[in-house]
């Protein structure tokens, strides 16, 4: 049976971005992601849901969106989805799905304003070297 496990997600971060490393020094940053559907009921009133996801990414991935992003930025993400499992300091069995991150895009530009049609790609700060931020680790700079 064939399978398939992509997400695409596009929203704005809900906190600042926590990194950490593991033993192996690699380089982990959670994140969550707030993505908003809007619709219009039946009745003609105008809807909005949230959805709130939890985001992991590793790596050169983790340090640059550690680097560049802050809470209520917008942003693009690939990825798959995980199912993580843990026993709680009480003794319960916990669990939870996440998105681990494979790509990402940043949008809008410096000031942190939403992306045009297009979907912006975000600068360096000022004052800041634009080193090879090539989400994908192939080393293209934007």
């Amino acid at each position: 049976m064939a399978s398939l496990n992509k997400v695409l997600l596009m929203g704005n971060l809900t906190r600042d971005p926590q990194l950490s490393y593991l033993p192996s020094q690699t380089a982990v940053v959670e994140f969550g992601l707030a993505v908003n559907r809007r619709w219009t009921g039946k009745d003609g009133d105008a809807r909005q849901e949230t959805c709130f996801v939890d985001c992991r990414a590793f790596g050169r991935q983790a340090e640059n969106i550690n680097k560049y992003l802050t809470k209520g930025r917008a942003l693009f993400v690939e990825g798959r989805l995980t199912f993580d499992t843990w026993t709680a300091q009480d003794g319960t069995k916990r669990s939870k799905h996440r998105v681990t991150v494979e790509n990402f895009q940043f949008l809008g530009g410096p000031s942190g304003g939403q992306a045009g049609q297009g979907g912006e790609r975000l600068s360096p700060p000022e004052g800041q070297e634009s080193d090879n931020l090539g989400a994908s680790g192939d080393d293209i700079p934007f």
